[in-house]
């Protein structure tokens, strides 16, 4: 029976500080939404943003502009790195964002200039997330969109700073769910019970 609750916010800094303990920062990238977390010096979150309210800023915004530009989303993170005119995105809008992409390709402008710029774009939303949460310098980068290289390319150059990457970055919040509940299992199993004479 589940008596304690977790939120998926607090796993993923659980497991990116046991990684990566010198970080004070989180960027967490996925389909649905970008987080940006501070964390405190125990690993437990201190402050933290979201941008779930549009997909502009998320992994899901790249896999609309790979329907719309017919790319298989597992190409376009080294597709993106052969970019030689990155075409910039500059709506907040996932639908005003789209119709700078359909401007660019009736321009003919190359898929991967497109795509770096998205790219950039998502970047640069991150940095200014970021910054709403004291971000200094060293982030650990998490989430599904990790997996893009032109996307690690692009935070590089936007950030600054050092990017620590986890070998697994999609499974972090699951790693960070196991540490806190191996956490509590051990506090349990320490605590003295009664026991007959």
């Amino acid at each position: 029976m589940r008596d304690i609750q977790i939120t998926d916010l607090t796993c993923g800094a659980r497991g990116a500080f046991t990684l990566f303990p010198q970080a004070r920062y989180v960027l967490d990238m996925g389909a649905q939404c970008t987080r940006a977390v501070e964390l405190r010096d125990n690993g437990k979150v201190k402050s933290f943003r979201t941008n779930e309210k549009c997909a502009a800023g998320s992994g899901g915004f790249l896999e609309r502009i790979c329907r719309y530009l017919e790319v298989d989303v597992n190409e376009i993170g080294k597709l993106s790195l052969t970019a030689e005119n990155p075409q910039p995105i500059s709506s907040v809008c996932a639908v005003l964002a789209e119709s700078e992409i359909i401007n660019h390709v009736s321009e003919g402008k190359t898929v991967a200039d497109i795509i770096c710029g998205a790219h950039q774009s998502l970047a640069g939303r991150a940095l200014s997330q970021l910054r709403m949460v004291g971000f200094e310098s060293d982030v650990v980068f998490i989430g599904g969109v990790v997996r893009q290289e032109g996307m690690i390319e692009a935070c590089r150059q936007e950030f600054g700073g050092s990017i620590f990457l986890p070998k697994h970055p999609a499974h972090v919040v699951a790693y960070g769910a196991a540490i806190l509940g191996l956490t509590r299992y051990q506090k349990r199993s320490a605590t003295p019970t009664s026991s007959a004479a």
